[in-house]
């Protein structure tokens, strides 16, 4: 035995001693913050000064020369740069981090108030999408959450379908005669017929662990999770693809909730944000190119004791109109939007 815990000890002393000297290396860049255009210069602190046979770098991925200058139509948000290094055989791989900014301000619109609608002050709205003249709106909380089809100008839901008491109701959207319907943070979405508004099945999340907001471009779903990403969801499998982040020129948004496509551009609320707002982003980097100010509508419901923010966009195209309202608001608005 005495032999055995001498020959553990001096192979555990090995390990420590050629973990100590190990070379050691972090990515140095020139800032931390960039906009598109400007350049990015790295290198590598080689703190042991060891002789490095080769070295590559990538930025979310893909190989990149040093200096590198960042596209226009590059994508925004947190970029991860990897380093890696071969010295003595060995691969040996460092990352970090760099922000890159939308190099333009958000265009500031205002809003005109056509009609006002009657809403169930009882449902917490998640989600509302038009079919024709048909408004399609998900609610949520444990033991309330349901899909509905209601008829926006007397605000009478139509049909109704329950979610199990154990689900709480997220975003919905409106694709190839299906409705997909989010859950909170139970991993799982449903998919039903539209016509019947049977449920077919359910799908799993990927990488997101939540569902907050959703919509489609008429090819691909687009979902939120209540971060900053927005992620692209394959339409036939659910399967998530990419994804963006809400970038405006000085921060990332966080709380990306309700999602709305509206002519090649994503309209969405920031939960919980400060003031009632619905931000316009580019689908193709993030970037946050027009803010909206809804300021007054939820002074014009009734005040109720759980009253809570503005959540829910619905477009309606033929009418080339806004539709929005907020969870356990009383009124549906009608809205058009113009530049501030």
């Amino acid at each position: 035995m005495k032999w055995i815990t001498m020959l553990l000890t001096i192979i555990v002393l090995k390990g420590c001693g050629d973990e100590n000297n190990a070379p050691k290396f972090k990515i140095k860049v020139n800032q931390k913050t960039f906009v598109t255009g400007d350049s990015l210069q790295l290198s590598i602190k080689n703190q042991k000064n060891k002789p490095i046979d080769s070295i590559y770098f990538t930025a979310r991925g893909s190989l990149v020369e040093t200096p590198y200058v960042f596209p226009e139509d590059a994508l925004l948000g947190d970029v991860p740069i990897q380093a890696v290094i071969y010295i003595e055989g060995e691969k040996i791989d460092v990352t970090t981090n760099v922000r890159l900014l939308n190099n333009k301000s958000p265009k500031l619109y205002n809003y005109s108030l056509v009609n006002e609608f009657p809403h169930d002050p009882e449902a917490y709205t998640q989600g509302l999408e038009f079919d024709g003249e048909t408004l399609y709106e998900s609610t949520g909380l444990k033991g309330k959450s349901s899909l509905r089809r209601v008829n926006y100008k007397t605000g009478a839901v139509e049909k109704k379908i329950d979610l199990d008491a154990s689900y709480f109701g997220e975003g919905l959207t409106l694709i190839n005669g299906k409705i997909v319907q989010l859950t909170w943070q139970a991993s799982t979405g449903f998919i039903y017929d539209q016509e019947k508004m049977e449920m077919e099945r359910s799908f799993n999340y990927d990488q997101s662990k939540e569902g907050w907001g959703l919509c489609n471009d008429g090819t691909q779903l687009y979902k939120s999770d209540g971060t900053a990403k927005i992620w692209t969801l394959d339409a036939d499998s659910q399967k998530e693809l990419s994804y963006i982040e809400a970038t405006t020129n000085k921060t990332i948004l966080s709380k990306i909730n309700e999602l709305e496509w509206v002519e090649g551009a994503i309209y969405a609320n920031t939960y919980q944000a400060q003031k009632d707002v619905v931000v316009i982003i580019n689908p193709a980097n993030g970037a946050v190119d027009g803010i909206i100010n809804f300021a007054g509508l939820r002074k014009k419901v009734e005040q109720l004791p759980n009253l809570d923010v503005l959540n829910g966009i619905a477009y309606h195209p033929g009418r080339k109109t806004f539709f929005v309202t907020g969870k356990n608001w009383s009124k549906l608005f009608e809205v058009t939007i113009e530049k501030k």
